[in-house]
Order: C-alpha cells, then sequence, then structure tokens
C-alpha cells in the first residue's frame, strides 16, 4: 500500500470541493430551465420529522451545528435573499425530505455594483470588494454581465457571497 502524501490529500479535498461547486451549478442551471419547481419536498405534519437542525447560511449551504454542511435549494436561498451569516433550520423528515426556514436574519445593508462573469461564477464589484452571487439569482433577475445591480451583504461586510436584490 502506498503512503497517502499531504499533497494528495489538499487534492483530493480540492476535486471534491470543485465537484460540489460544479453539482449545485448544474442543480441552478436545471431550476432556471425547468421553472420555478420546488427540489425539497414539504414537510406535512410534526410526526414526520426525524431531525431538526440549526445552523449557519455561508452562500450556498447551511453549516450545521453538528458541523456538517446541508444543500440549500438555489431557488429557496435566491427567493428568500439569504445573506450569509443568516440562521436556519434545517427540518429532516423521517422521509428524507429538506424543509428549510430562516430564523435569524443578520444585520444586512444594501449596495450597488456591477455583476460580472468570472471563471463561470458571478461576481458584483462594489468599489474593490467582490461578492459571489447565486446563478439562480441572476437567472430570475434576467440580468447580465455588466449590469448594474442591488445586493444585500451583512452591515459589517465580512462576506465573501451576497444576495441579489435587483437587476437596475
Amino acid at each position: 500500500m502506498t503512503e497517502i502524501s499531504d499533497k494528495q490529500i489538499k487534492r483530493l479535498r480540492s476535486l471534491i470541493a470543485e465537484s460540489e461547486t460544479c453539482l449545485g451549478a448544474a442543480k441552478e442551471l436545471m431550476n432556471s430551465i425547468l421553472g420555478d419547481e420546488e427540489v425539497t419536498r414539504p414537510v406535512d405534519t410534526e410526526e414526520n420529522i426525524g431531525k431538526v437542525i440549526e445552523g449557519v447560511f455561508d452562500g450556498q449551504n447551511m453549516v450545521g451545528s453538528d458541523g456538517k454542511n446541508y444543500p440549500v435549494p438555489a431557488n429557496y436561498a435566491s427567493k428568500s435573499k439569504l445573506v450569509q451569516g443568516d440562521i436556519l433550520k434545517l427540518s429532516i423528515a423521517d422521509d428524507g425530505g429538506f424543509t428549510y426556514k430562516q430564523i435569524g436574519p443578520i444585520p444586512r445593508k444594501q449596495v450597488v455594483g456591477s455583476l460580472e462573469l468570472v471563471d463561470g461564477n458571478y461576481i458584483v464589484h462594489v468599489g474593490e470588494k467582490k461578492y459571489r452571487v447565486l446563478l439562480a439569482s441572476v437567472t430570475y433577475f434576467k440580468a447580465k454581465q455588466g449590469d448594474q445591480v442591488s445586493i444585500n451583504i451583512p452591515e459589517d461586510d465580512s462576506a465573501e457571497w451576497a444576495a441579489l436584490e435587483a437587476a437596475l
């Protein structure tokens, strides 16, 4: 058996992260093509709830109090205008269905910037800062590269992700 180097582990982690990003982008594109279909199944009654986890929205996923990442549907994050740092509650049904609810929005502010497409990712330039935005939001607002857009960010400017508010 060969020894695994730190470089190999780092590369493997990078490949996994890249794959997760690509899968998320593919799901967002599918949602934009198929319309506003729900990716999650609703939880009908309290007895269907198998587990409830609270966590923090990181711009794409919820980082649960258990340390795990849970994928937040891009259409939900876009419609709810979730901002990096918002507190979410995830209810996992016994049948595996996920239902998210925003329970603690962080203080936020609205700023205007220019939308750009960089390496397949949408970025909003606000002065010297850059913020990533979800493809689902860009598609929903029919925004294009070079458009002026309004975004929501945490009041303390501590985020790398922003919620697209409107195309101007």
